[in-house]
């Protein structure tokens, strides 16, 4: 899929100088809106066509890979209960409401999967803890953009916690399947070998049947540090919540766009203290945090967030000391 050669030169550079290299600025490009599908407009077959959002020529489609939820207090670690309830109400289980967010990227006449979400393999017990969304959100998600599953070109993973890989492997016939057979898969060399040996601290995150089929068909495109994926499409190390968890940066036109996984699992955690107590390095998060968000600030970067049900996407911007959100709308 993209030069492994590549990955064997290539130096693992810090959060911070990963991201202004990644994030470039001056361009005179414009950020586009381009008429495709069949919704918005009429096209010259008198078709009606849907708007999706480009940056240059990647298009850019959120998906749901469905909700569940997790324990309030674990999501924002230090916080007083009587101040994340407010922002997240939670339930007589003290769980708050969570989503799978997901990206598809099309490029160069490639489908790019950015995360599975938590697939379809948990038993009923799993399933009621984390109170997962019936049946398969990311495949219908998937079939509502018109991509089916062997359509799916590459898949890229921003850490190996289930609820970011669940969806990589599914059960067929009782075996463990990859679900996207005729793609390869991309996450960091590093958190493959901790997710195949985890310490007693983050056991619980990683399930073995969501990464141990991808290795043993070879299907992996291991990466180390911070990589172009494609033209306009890389992988950038933002360590903290483990230690090795990547971004992805997209950019086209005169716009970027990230998606920061668990840095910033929901619009919530904007603010640099509010931290997941489920972070193995808290204090990496927090100087990981205060980079990003100051230049995604100054970009005007599009930042997608991991986990928030309500406000997948958004730009940010600091007023009166502040950092204030403005949402975007990928599928318009």
């Amino acid at each position: 899929m993209f030069a492994k050669t590549a990955t064997s030169s290539l130096r693992t550079e810090s959060a911070e100088c990963g991201f202004r290299r990644l994030f470039g600025v001056g361009t005179n490009r414009n950020f586009s809106l381009r008429s495709e599908g069949c919704e918005n407009g009429p096209s010259r077959s008198g078709r009606r066509q849907a708007k999706f959002m480009h940056l240059g020529n990647i298009e850019v489609r959120f998906l749901d890979a469905g909700t569940f939820a997790l324990d309030g207090g674990a999501m924002f670690g230090v916080v007083p209960k009587v101040l994340w309830e407010q922002k997240s109400p939670p339930d007589a289980n003290n769980r708050i409401r969570m989503r799978a967010n997901s990206l598809l990227l099309r490029v160069d006449k490639k489908n790019v999967l950015i995360e599975t979400g938590n697939g379809t393999k948990m038993d009923a017990k799993l399933r009621a803890i984390y109170n997962l969304q019936d049946g398969d959100p990311l495949g219908e998600s998937l079939a509502r953009a018109g991509v089916s599953p062997d359509k799916i070109d590459l898949v890229i993973n921003t850490h190996l916690h289930f609820d970011h890989c669940g969806g990589n492997t599914r059960v067929h016939q009782n075996r463990v399947v990859p679900t996207f057979r005729r793609a390869r898969y991309v996450v960091q060399r590093a958190e493959l070998e901790h997710a195949m040996n985890p310490t007693e601290r983050d056991r619980a995150s990683y399930i073995a049947d969501d990464f141990s089929v991808i290795s043993k068909g070879g299907l992996w495109d291991l990466v180390d540090g911070d990589v172009e994926i494609l033209p306009g499409i890389s992988v950038v190390r933002i360590p903290g919540h483990n230690g090795n968890l990547q971004a992805v940066v997209i950019r086209g036109g005169s716009k970027t766009l990230a998606f920061v996984a668990d840095l910033l699992p929901t619009r919530h955690h904007i603010q640099l203290p509010w931290i997941m107590a489920y972070d193995l390095f808290p204090l990496q998060t927090l100087e990981t945090k205060r980079h990003w968000i100051s230049r995604m600030v100054a970009e005007d970067c599009i930042t997608v967030f991991g986990h928030d049900p309500d406000i997948p996407a958004a730009t940010l911007h600091q007023r009166d000391g502040k950092i204030e959100i403005e949402p975007v709308d990928l599928n318009r």
